[in-house]
């Protein structure tokens, strides 16, 4: 008696379609668009980096991305001018971009959640107003707030730049939407029933869910801090107040008596990069937010 043996047949291996292979096949266009705008984006920062590492006599004569052996002498030269002045700038800064952004984020986080968790009267108008400042660009309001703070005499102090830099409208408008999206009110509701206070809730249920949403809004406002340069030119007068964009500048444009430090400014110019670069690094995981799950709600 002969046994046929019968071979069983293979699972069938799902094949891709084309369909799909289109659609994981990355884009050329796409492609090339994104390798021209990092281009477009580094391409600077190259440029002060060589330009960082040579001598002023080398800066106008050598090839433009051709790097030097001077960086060091840079860095030394600007430590030295006027005591070291340039490090009293980058204190100066980290002062305005950290305490400015810091109460910035707790003022927005505030008035963010109030206007999603909260009903009263006038709450669309006062958004509404909110998103209107959103569009008044920051350097409109530069004047009229000087002539304001001169009338109290706080001009040509620190007070001066931090306080106009506490109120963000686009600051208040991201911790609206995160907070609508975020934090849920059978939460808030949970809270308030097992005898939280609303204080209570907002800092310890509401923050934490928040907290994403709030680094971004951080990281934006300590940014524009950061880089400003017409509010701290028009509210500060004595020099050793200036921060780090309104001292390069001094030093870049110093009249006829003497010339323009312009490999000073250039080495001031890459170290100021140096912090804004860790923060980025550091908060990055916060960073990679998508903040477009808040706007469905909005």
């Amino acid at each position: 008696m002969t046994t046929t043996l019968t071979r069983p047949s293979p699972t069938p291996v799902p094949v891709r379609t084309s369909l799909d292979q289109r659609r994981h096949r990355p884009s050329a266009p796409a492609t090339i668009t994104l390798l021209l705008g990092a281009l477009y984006c580094l391409l600077p920062v190259v440029w002060v980096v060589m330009a960082s590492s040579k001598s002023a006599g080398e800066l106008f004569s050598t090839f433009t991305f051709a790097p030097s052996t001077h960086l060091w002498d840079n860095i030394q030269e600007l430590s030295t001018y006027r005591g070291g002045l340039y490090w009293r700038w980058m204190v100066n800064t980290v002062i305005y971009a950290g305490v400015g952004g810091g109460l910035s984020v707790l003022i927005s986080a505030m008035a963010g959640y109030g206007l999603a968790k909260y009903q009263f009267v006038g709450k669309k108008a006062i958004f509404y107003v909110i998103l209107a400042g959103v569009l008044v660009p920051g350097v409109v309001l530069a004047v009229p707030q000087y002539l304001l703070l001169a009338k109290v005499g706080l001009t040509n102090t620190y007070l001066s730049v931090l306080l106009p830099s506490l109120i963000s409208p686009y600051g208040i408008y991201l911790s609206r939407i995160y907070a609508a999206a975020a934090v849920p009110d059978d939460v808030i509701e949970a809270a308030r029933t097992d005898g939280a206070g609303e204080l209570k809730t907002f800092l310890q249920i509401a923050v934490p869910m928040m907290k994403p949403g709030l680094v971004t809004v951080f990281l934006f406002q300590f940014v524009a801090i950061w880089n400003n340069f017409m509010l701290p030119y028009i509210m500060l007068g004595n020099d050793r107040l200036f921060p780090i964009t309104v001292g390069l500048s001094g030093l870049l444009n110093q009249g006829a008596s003497q010339p323009a430090m312009y490999t000073s400014v250039i080495t001031g110019a890459l170290l100021s990069i140096i912090p804004l670069a860790a923060l980025f690094l550091t908060l990055q995981r916060y960073w990679q937010v998508d903040l477009a799950a808040g706007a469905v709600k909005a």
